[in-house]
């Protein structure tokens, strides 16, 4: 084992690659499965100089982390169902000011206090719907704990760079699960920083219209008047309903992410290119899949896998060039049924589409993906 590589947890991985990526705050409330997340933040933070709060809930929560962000201090917090809903609210408020933050969510199964113990994947829609109105928000999922580590660090870097919210969010299993990761060196590892606002501080605008539709942020102590607000505003940041003025900036906010697709938008392809029959997973659901790929392969059947790594905002394009050719696409996921409405809408009329649901808290198996795609295939 090298130097630089360790046996982690996932959740652990997730504090070590936030510090790694310049997090000096955390503010959290302890809920399974996601605890172990805060217990070493809480050690790793005073090694650094950063500072850990445990709050009263998980309101308070992600409050504390927007008021350290705006502070300019790359800030993060983490939590779980229960919690995970209770954070919508501010949620919404940090895309809306375009606060730069990072919410960690290890699912559990629910809904309510639901199985604190048992994984499940039903949060796939209200991480991207959850907060009420329109709002940009990234969403990533990771389906091992070297990638919990990589994709940490990269959830950072979108949310500084892109001023935005980034959720990322893995199952139970991946959270608690041992594997050997190779952590960064420190004094190689680029991370970005946010867009500082320079030039005349009189004339800021905290939320000006952009090439790249990211305003630069104010840095605290600098002399810039900023006025931060959850109201619709001006590029001034001051409250405003005037129809052309929020149409104009909540234009801007809202294809901020669509401009910046090409830097955000993230997947994994496993033999795609002469797929006929794919599958589409996230988290602990892909490796699974991944290793259907395998068996069906060995068997003379054409599957492949597509995984998003970045959820939300969804890779269409990438995805239905991919499903062009496919007869059939399966979704397996545990829960319901959530990603399989967003590949159903995507997939071409030619391609059926079926999902292979468990809401039991156990994770799907590679025979149940294999024989769902060889019932499809006798279609």
């Amino acid at each position: 084992m090298s130097e630089n590589t360790e046996h982690l947890h996932g959740n652990h991985a997730c504090a070590l690659a936030a510090v790694a990526a310049g997090c000096r705050f955390f503010a959290g409330y302890p809920i399974t499965p996601s605890s172990e997340v805060a217990e070493r933040m809480s050690r790793e933070l005073p090694k650094v100089d950063g500072t850990f709060i445990q709050m009263e809930d998980e309101i308070g929560s992600l409050a504390a982390v927007i008021g350290a962000s705006v502070g300019g201090v790359k800030s993060m917090t983490a939590t779980s169902g229960p919690g995970f809903s209770l954070k919508q609210e501010n949620l919404g408020y940090a895309s809306l000011a375009e606060v730069p933050c990072v919410i960690v969510n290890v699912m559990r199964g629910g809904p309510s206090t639901g199985m604190p113990t048992r994984p499940a994947q039903s949060d796939v829609m209200q991480s991207r719907w959850g907060s009420h109105g329109d709002h940009p928000v990234i969403v990533v999922t990771p389906d091992s704990v070297q990638e919990i580590y990589s994709e940490t660090i990269r959830s950072f870097d979108l949310s500084e760079k892109f001023r935005v919210p980034v959720v990322l969010m893995f199952d139970q299993v991946i959270g608690h699960l041992l594997e050997t990761v190779e952590l960064a060196d420190p004094k190689k590892l680029k991370t970005a920083e946010r867009k500082l606002a320079r030039g005349n501080k009189d004339n800021y605008e905290p939320y000006a219209i952009t090439k790249d539709a990211v305003p630069p942020m104010a840095r605290p102590g600098d002399g810039m008047r900023i006025h931060t607000t959850g109201l619709t505003h001006a590029e001034n940041g001051y409250p405003t309903q005037d129809t052309e003025t929020v149409t104009r900036n909540m234009g801007r906010l809202l294809n901020k992410l669509e401009i910046n697709k090409k830097e955000i938008e993230k997947f994994e392809c496993i033999d795609t290119d002469d797929a006929e029959y794919l599958i589409i997973a996230i988290g602990i659901s892909a490796r699974a899949a991944r290793r259907a790929v395998k068996i069906l392969r060995d068997k003379g059947v054409k599957a492949g896998l597509f995984r998003p790594i970045t959820l939300w905002p969804f890779p269409e394009e990438a995805y239905q060039a991919t499903a062009a050719k496919a007869k059939a696409a399966v979704v397996p996921e545990m829960n319901a049924g959530q990603l399989v409405l967003e590949i159903d809408r995507l997939s071409p009329d030619a391609c059926r589409v079926e999902g292979i649901n468990k809401i039991d808290g156990e994770p799907i198996t590679p025979e149940e993906i294999v024989n769902r795609i060889k019932e499809l295939a006798k279609k």
